[in-house]
């Protein structure tokens, strides 16, 4: 009886650690909506346009970036005077242009399948997740960059790779004080750097129409050099055209 009683303490102490640990994580997701604008505002958002700029080779390129939150989004890049465009997604067509023949080329199947699952996740892949079907966990605190954060698990629906269903997994590294995000970790699952792992800083929060973005991020392969992107300005729910999504004839 005894025994009996042991192992039902132990399965009520392992199911209430379960609970508060999802109890904090909706915490702190909770706190990073309302102090970055209030759930609300980030649910009536419709879009964004993001102008930055980044250097390579000793060369500033400018850049613009618009996701919508029909899932719409693009990625364009001007090189000497030449507007090329990569990551393009209509909704349901995916298409970039091939830097060798400096023409647009529409993605396989199996990119444009995970383009539509990534469509999903605007403004980002936390918010709403239980709708979508994500879970998150709490794997405790750490530092990130020297600052004490609560890192977060967030586990999207598989992803096809080369023919292989493959777990998608980010992690999130939230200031415990701010209560933002100011890292995101994902290993690379193709390429030449697979198995290696992908690192984004932000930080420089700062308010545009009533929320609050980061100005200031890097991004590269964790433990080596990072590539900043100089952010000059952001645009909510900004007007666009049907043909900047359009695959060119």
């Amino acid at each position: 009886m005894k025994i009996a009683k042991f192992t039902v303490v132990i399965l009520l102490s392992v199911c209430c650690a379960s609970i508060s640990s999802a109890q904090t994580v909706d915490e702190i997701l909770s706190s990073y909506y309302e102090n970055t604008g209030g759930l609300d505002a980030w649910k009536k958002l419709q879009g964004i346009k993001i102008k930055a700029k980044f250097n390579q080779g000793g060369v500033e390129i400018p850049l613009e970036i618009v996701q919508l939150k029909d899932g719409r989004q693009y990625t364009s890049f001007t090189v000497q005077g030449q507007t090329l465009k990569q990551g393009v997604f209509d909704g349901s067509s995916l298409w970039s242009t091939n830097f060798a023949t400096m023409k647009a080329e529409k993605s396989d199947d199996e990119s444009t399948a995970n383009a539509k699952l990534d469509a999903n996740d605007f403004p980002d892949a936390l918010f709403d997740y239980k709708t979508k079907g994500y879970t998150v966990e709490l794997t405790g605190k750490e530092t990130f960059d020297g600052a004490e954060t609560f890192k977060i698990k967030l586990v999207r629906e598989p992803r096809t790779i080369d023919g292989v269903k493959t777990d998608d997994i980010i992690y999130y590294f939230f200031d415990t004080e701010a209560m933002v995000p100011i890292g995101q970790e994902q290993e690379i699952k193709q390429g030449p750097a697979k198995g290696q792992v992908s690192q984004t800083k932000m930080s420089d929060y700062q308010e545009i129409g009533g929320l609050y973005f980061p100005f200031s991020l890097t991004q590269g392969l964790k433990g080596g050099q990072l590539q900043p992107l100089v952010i000059e300005s952001i645009e909510v729910n900004p007007t666009v055209a049907e043909s900047d999504f359009a695959f060119p004839n």
